[in-house]
């Protein structure tokens, strides 16, 4: 298999895609993302070679996808170490958040398992000048958190981060010792392949590693 950029393959890519469905199908991708236009043609047409079968982009001439090391090298994350899968079970939420956050999101409601964005905002934005070691570190696991639902892992809906991941963030110290990349990379692989579908409208996973991967 070959692995290469987009420049490196040298294909004009808007001959292979009708650009009114390029642009019906994603045009809520690009108002999420506030993606330019030239960047949305890129990213649709991909889709439209995207293989699920083999989770590579087919081309005229060449078969590639996006590896770990691009994961490694573009975004800095680790590949190596425990990996992360399923959904961390915890039994009361809101006393899972005021022990890692200080504080809860859905205070009257014990059956939440997703934290807005708008909440973890303003939480970072209350951190004061005089701020203890404690809400220092509850600061920095909602801006984490944030980071992961916004730009690392966001689904198709785009307000709000799984609660499942706050756990790993227990010990700062240690989150980096989770294999992050993989996680990052299985993601993007299962939105591509979502997207592919013919009803699908919308997208999800990290598109700034796809731009990044695509463009340069």
């Amino acid at each position: 298999m070959v692995y290469g950029t987009w420049e490196t393959l040298h294909i004009p890519w808007s001959r292979h895609v009708d650009p009114k469905r390029r642009y019906d199908r994603f045009f809520a991708m690009a108002t999420k993302e506030r993606l330019t236009a030239r960047r949305i043609e890129p990213l649709s047409a991909l889709v439209e070679r995207w293989r699920p079968e083999t989770h590579t982009f087919h081309f005229l001439c060449v078969e590639c996808t996006v590896t770990l090391e691009d994961v490694a090298v573009q975004l800095g994350l680790p590949i190596d170490g425990s990996p992360i899968t399923g959904v961390y079970s915890f039994t009361d939420p809101t006393a899972l958040c005021y022990q890692l956050l200080g504080e809860s999101p859905e205070d009257g409601d014990k059956y939440f398992f997703g934290i807005k964005f708008i909440w973890l905002k303003a939480k970072i934005g209350q951190l004061s000048a005089i701020a203890t070691e404690g809400e220092l570190m509850c600061a920095a696991r909602a801006y984490i958190m944030h980071m992961i639902g916004a730009v690392l892992m966001p689904d198709a809906n785009g307000d709000s981060v799984h609660l499942s991941y706050l756990p790993l963030l227990a010990y700062l110290s240690t989150a980096r010792s989770y294999s992050w990349g993989s996680i990052v990379l299985a993601t993007l692989y299962r939105e591509l392949c979502r997207a592919t579908e013919p009803h699908i409208k919308d997208i999800g996973g990290c598109l700034i590693l796809l731009q990044s991967w695509a463009l340069y």
